[in-house]
C-alpha cells in the first residue's frame, strides 16, 4: 500500500482527481487530494493574501496533520511548482515525486518564467479588472477530449489567484534528493515548456518518464494509464 497526495493545477480542485484517486483506494491505496486555497469547495478563502507559499503550505500542513510519510507526492501542471516547494519542507517525508504534465522550475524562477510568451499573453487576456485574478482557461484549449467531460471542467473551474504565478519559488536541491522522481508528459497537448521538462529529463538517469496519449488533463483524460503509473513509480 502507498499513501498519494495528490496535487491539482491552476483553476481546478481536488474535484479533477477523483477518477484517478476511486482507482487507487480500489486497489488498496490511500488518497489524498486537497484543494488548493481560494479554489474549488475552498473558494470561500479567495482574497488577495493568497500567495505561492500559502498554496504550498496547504499541502505541507496536509501532511503534518495527518501525520503522512513515506509519500507518493504527484503534481500537475502548476501543482509542479508546489510540489517542488512542498519538497523543501518535507523532503524526508517523501519517497516518490512525479511531475503530471508540470512545471518543472529552478531556484528563483516565476511559474511566469517558465511559460512561453503565447501563455503570458493569453493570463493577461484572462486577468481581472482588478490584476489579482486569472479567469478560467477552457478545457478545450488544454484538449481535454471528451465533450462531456469538457463541460465539467469548465463547470468547475475558478479564478486563479494571480500572485502565484508571479512569485518566485525558493530552491535548495531537495526536489532533486528525492530517491524517486518522474515526469509524465500528455502527447495531445502540444506545450513547449512541459515538452522541453520532458525532453531534459528523459537523459538523466535519476528520473523516470512516461508518455500519455491524453489532452493536459491526463487525471480526466486517462485515469487508468495514469494509475497505473502512479503504482509503478510509487
Amino acid at each position: 500500500m502507498a499513501t498519494f497526495v495528490l496535487v491539482h493545477g491552476a483553476w481546478h480542485g481536488g474535484w479533477c482527481w477523483r477518477r484517478v484517486a476511486d482507482r487507487l483506494v480500489a486497489r488498496g491505496h490511500r488518497v489524498f487530494a486537497p484543494t488548493l486555497t481560494g479554489l474549488g469547495e475552498r473558494s470561500h478563502l479567495a482574497d488577495r493574501e493568497i500567495r505561492l507559499s500559502t498554496h504550498i503550505d496547504d499541502i505541507v500542513n496536509l501532511v503534518r496533520w495527518e501525520r503522512l510519510d513515506d509519500i507518493v507526492l504527484v503534481g500537475h501542471s502548476y501543482g509542479g511548482i508546489v510540489i517542488s516547494g512542498v519538497a523543501e519542507k518535507i523532503e524526508k517525508a517523501t519517497r516518490s515525486i512525479v511531475f503530471l504534465d508540470a512545471f518543472v522550475p529552478e531556484n528563483g524562477q516565476t511559474m511566469r518564467d517558465v511559460v512561453p510568451a503565447a501563455s503570458v499573453a493569453r493570463w493577461n487576456e484572462h486577468l481581472s479588472q482588478d490584476g489579482r485574478w486569472i479567469t478560467p482557461i477552457p478545457a478545450a484549449v488544454f484538449k481535454v477530449i471528451d465533450e462531456a467531460d469538457r463541460a465539467w471542467v469548465d463547470n468547475l473551474c475558478l479564478p486563479h489567484p494571480y500572485a502565484t504565478f508571479v512569485d518566485p519559488i525558493a530552491l535548495s536541491g531537495a526536489r532533486d534528493r528525492i530517491p524517486k522522481k518522474t515526469y509524465i508528459r500528455a502527447t495531445i497537448y502540444d506545450s513547449p515548456a512541459f515538452r522541453a521538462s520532458y525532453d531534459r529529463l528523459k537523459r538523466d538517469p535519476s528520473w523516470r518518464v512516461f508518455e500519455v496519449e491524453s489532452g493536459h488533463d491526463v487525471m480526466v483524460d486517462a485515469p487508468d494509464r495514469l494509475a497505473r503509473i502512479l503504482e509503478e513509480v510509487a
